[in-house]
């Protein structure tokens, strides 16, 4: 169980971001408090429980004190709604779409003699507050992260993250995992899993050493993108930061890791930035339409498998125990396809023998059409992903130099958080921040755009 330090740590995190917003620029001030509060604040179970509330956590804190603070500072220029009208639509339907969910799902669930409960509008009342604490970061972002300098502190943010956050990983590959122990009291994850290709893969303060190497792996593709785009002075210096990370992410032994490292570096060092927006897309395409190709059985899971099972054999298992576990998922899903079975486990399969539950839910996509429905994987997918679409939009026909060209980087890095998305459950707030933060930068584009469509009418108005 956590010690007092961990429950200490999170109680003054809402007076640290005070000051962070009182001594730094607010873009700069949001980047610091979500950045540091997910780095080192401790893993749930540690958090503040409150009746009809979602646990208050690392996840939340930190958000919700910068929410509060722009609406204190900034009480003028107060409107969190997206100007996108699509945006604003999924945003809503992301937010209060549970409500509908439990309204289905008030009845209980029997599986031989035992028995699921059915949801309560209690239920639903925490479930609309726990999606609107995840969506803070990313309205915050895309309020105070929506120009081109903003972008570029965003990579310099994850760049600084990552030179951090090494230090504490290398103790742990050394040590093995133990930093959360020694600090904040517990374990946060089974420790037999931090123990891969003989040695250990740190976690430091985060869930779970995927976690930790994927963090790693996005500080390694901002500090890629900031050499090849950044304007410095010392340009070897941040090569060799960014070659540091990653011999620092090979020594963390996690294999997603390293295969998506296999394929953005190159494609950071080689390809334009009008090329890493294309594959921005493409992937942000196969992301979201990756749950409807499974279910028509257009995904070649056999070819998969044999593909991982000649890099390594115990992750080939382990993938084909999560395929096998989505199906029976996706199955399941279907008897309640458009809102979903809620939560409780009501969308897990149960033995009716032992009233064991015996499937598991890895992928977030599998997790939210099993809880919300397709209405609510299309929800927050869609919304984290409208962000590439916008971009793509904005800038296929513009040149080279009239947008940010860090912005490529970091819209393929949104991509590939999405699509880790589909076996892991790894959304953060970083991922929401990042498509806050380009969808900010969208509606800055477009409003650019706008501006210059209607000057050129103006200036092309017949006199009478």
């Amino acid at each position: 169980m956590p010690n007092p330090l961990a429950l200490l740590a999170l109680a003054i995190w809402p007076l640290v971001t005070v000051v962070l917003f009182q001594k730094l620029p607010p873009g700069r001030a949001v980047l610091t408090t979500l950045i540091a509060g997910y780095l080192f604040l401790p893993e749930p179970p540690a958090g503040f429980d409150f009746p009809l509330l979602p646990p208050l956590t690392k996840h939340t804190i930190p958000a919700l004190s910068a929410f509060v603070m722009w609406y204190r500072m900034y009480p003028q220029n107060f409107n969190p709604l997206p100007r996108s009208p699509v945006a604003v639509g999924l945003l809503l339907l992301f937010m209060f779409s549970p409500i509908v969910t439990a309204l289905f799902n008030m009845q209980p669930v029997y599986w031989g003699n035992f028995t699921i409960q059915g949801m309560t509008i209690k239920d639903s009342i925490g479930f609309v507050i726990q999606q609107c604490l995840l969506a803070l970061p990313f309205l915050l972002a895309r309020r105070f992260l929506k120009t081109a300098e903003d972008q570029r502190d965003l990579l310099i943010a994850l760049l600084i993250g990552g030179l951090v956050y090494s230090v504490p990983m290398l103790i742990e590959i050394r040590l093995s995992p133990q930093l959360n122990l020694w600090v904040y009291g517990y374990y946060q994850h089974d420790f037999s899993q931090t123990m891969r290709f003989g040695g250990f893969r740190p976690m430091v303060f985060l869930n779970h050493g995927i976690w930790a190497a994927f963090f790693l792996l996005m500080s390694i593709v901002a500090t890629f993108a900031l050499w090849k785009y950044g304007n410095f002075k010392r340009k070897w210096a941040i090569l060799g930061a960014a070659l540091y990370l990653t011999a620092v992410l090979v020594l963390a032994k996690s294999l997603g890791a390293w295969l998506f490292a296999a394929a953005l570096i190159p494609t950071i060092i080689v390809f334009s930035a009008r090329w890493q927006m294309r594959l921005a897309l493409c992937i942000a395409l196969f992301a979201i339409t990756y749950p409807a190709m499974k279910g028509i059985g257009l995904v070649p899971e056999a070819q998969i498998l044999e593909a991982a099972a000649s890099i390594d054999p115990d992750r080939a298992a382990s993938l084909e125990f999560r395929f096998t576990n989505e199906n029976r998922l996706l199955e399941r899903a279907q008897a309640k396809p458009l809102f979903g079975w809620g939560n409780y486990d009501r969308n897990q399969i149960m033995n009716p023998a032992n009233g064991v539950i015996e499937t598991i839910t890895d992928g977030r996509w599998i997790i939210l059409i099993g809880q919300l429905g397709w209405l609510g994987f299309l929800a927050e997918f869609g919304l984290l992903l409208l962000p590439v679409f916008l971009l793509w939009r904005e800038t296929r026909h513009r040149s080279v130099d009239s947008y940010s060209l860090l912005l490529a980087p970091l819209a393929l890095l949104l991509s590939v958080n999405v699509f880790d998305l589909l076996p892991n459950a790894t959304l953060t707030p970083l991922t929401w921040l990042m498509a806050g933060a380009l969808l900010g930068y969208a509606e800055t584009l477009r409003d650019g755009r706008k501006e210059f469509q209607s000057d050129q009418r103006l200036q092309w108005r017949p006199v009478i």
